[in-house]
């Protein structure tokens, strides 16, 4: 197989691994605290002896658009939004991690859980602990969680020490090797940070990348169809 193809296929799997990210975003457009994703092409290029050098693509880098998403109000008690950077701690089962959807609700413990039952985190690092006669709770805008009796708990809110070090684990959390405490910070309750993706974006960026894909898919059979006359012509 000559240079060409190699460019042609190489460049094809990119596109089609960008098209799996593209329907990831589309399908969590609603998904509250999502964040979209997009991908990195590379470009490595070789120099050969007595040829002209060899360019090849790959597309095996994923973004993280970490852009704020807009508020939608919900009036529940423990639906908490992030204004602006940082992320919500979460305990999971391998370790701590990042999210910014900000659903929570009391386990049989006491303990605020998202719904897939990974604890949330306290600005120490402990677990955020709601007595079940605490009454009505008020979350201020510096996160600190008070009943009628008094604070809480104060709810931190973190960074990752490098933001490219953060890796989608699945849904809408992310793990990062060390996170960070972020100092200031604004959070809202009865509010839930909606998905940063605009849907039509999304779309016309999926029409974009299928006619890439098609005119590398055309041009790959062609090839083909070339090769093959060549080698008919030379066998008769």
């Amino acid at each position: 197989m000559d240079a060409t193809l190699y460019t042609t296929l190489t460049r094809q799997t990119g596109l089609m691994a960008e098209m799996q990210i593209v329907a990831h975003n589309i399908a969590n457009s609603s998904t509250t605290g999502f964040r979209r994703e997009g991908m990195v092409f590379s470009e490595h290029i070789k120099r050969l002896e007595g040829s002209p050098s060899l360019s090849m693509a790959s597309g095996d880098t994923r973004h993280l658009d970490l852009r704020q998403g807009g508020v939608t109000q919900t009036g529940g008690s423990f639906d908490f939004a992030i204004q602006g950077d940082g992320f919500f701690l979460v305990e999971t089962p391998t370790g701590q991690a990042l999210t910014r959807a900000g659903s929570f609700s009391p386990n049989a413990e006491g303990e605020l859980v998202t719904p897939d039952g990974f604890r949330l985190m306290d600005q120490g690092g402990a677990p955020v602990f709601v007595p079940s006669a605490a009454g009505p709770i008020a979350l201020s805008v510096d996160g600190t969680l008070s009943s009628r009796d008094g604070p809480l708990a104060r709810i931190g809110l973190w960074l990752p020490a490098d933001p490219l070090d953060m890796t989608h684990q699945g849904g809408t959390i992310f793990t990062t090797s060390a996170p960070e405490p972020m100092e200031g910070g604004i959070l809202l309750q009865g509010f839930l940070e909606d998905s940063n993706v605009n849907p039509v974006s999304e779309i016309a960026r999926m029409i974009a990348v299928q006619r890439a894909y098609e005119m590398g898919q055309g041009f790959l059979e062609q090839e083909n169809e070339r090769v093959r006359g060549v080698i008919q012509t030379l066998g008769r």
